[in-house]
């Protein structure tokens, strides 16, 4: 699994984190951020072409996986923001408290090994009145789907970089000490125990 994970992994995340609903997603949520930026889970970059240079003083990205950063760093070079890309485990943000304007998180909680843990340090780096931004998918509210879900997570974590299918996105941002302000809830296309998606913002 070490050559898939780090040579093929992630340009099958890219791919099918880059495809039409996804995209229209993130171009939805991402020209929100304003100020000083961290993106949790920056990966290939695929955020980076929505953020509005006019409110963007700079990105900060962290992600753990130095192949996908490889992917980034072309697609950071072709926007008017700085970018500075951080290797490290998502949960260990590494900096000082209040510190940033926005964070974004995009298809990410799924994947943290504690996403309550990353939650919590991102509430830390949050300045007063900022606000994450957020777009996961996750646990579905139809007993029959989230059914599958617990099913094929099991199967799928070590096939999709960790991916879990059944958290409860708003409750793990409630319990990290969040207000939600804003969440909608829909399926993209294709097999619902993949597509429940949490759309908003909290602070």
């Amino acid at each position: 699994m070490d050559w898939y994970d780090r040579y093929l992994l992630p340009h099958l995340i890219d791919f099918a984190c880059g495809m039409g609903e996804v995209m229209q997603a993130r171009a939805q949520l991402v020209p929100q951020a304003h100020g000083r930026v961290l993106e949790i889970g920056i990966g290939s970059g695929l955020n980076l072409e929505f953020y509005d240079a006019a409110k963007v003083s700079v990105i900060v990205g962290v992600d753990p996986s130095a192949a996908m950063q490889r992917l980034a760093k072309a697609r950071a070079a072709r926007i008017g923001i700085p970018v500075e890309m951080i290797a490290l485990e998502l949960g260990q943000i590494q900096a000082p408290a209040a510190s940033f304007d926005s964070i974004v998180c995009t298809f990410t909680l799924c994947t943290i090994s504690n996403a309550g843990a990353a939650l919590r340090e991102m509430r830390r780096v949050l300045k007063p009145g900022g606000r994450l931004l957020f777009c996961e998918h996750g646990q579905s509210p139809e007993r029959s789907v989230l059914r599958w879900q617990n099913r094929l997570t099991p199967l799928w974590k070590p096939l999709a970089g960790g991916c879990h299918l059944n958290r409860d996105i708003a409750a793990l941002i409630d319990t990290a000490g969040f207000r939600i302000g804003q969440l909608q809830n829909r399926y993209l296309q294709g097999p619902r125990p993949m597509t429940y998606l949490y759309q908003g913002w909290a602070d």
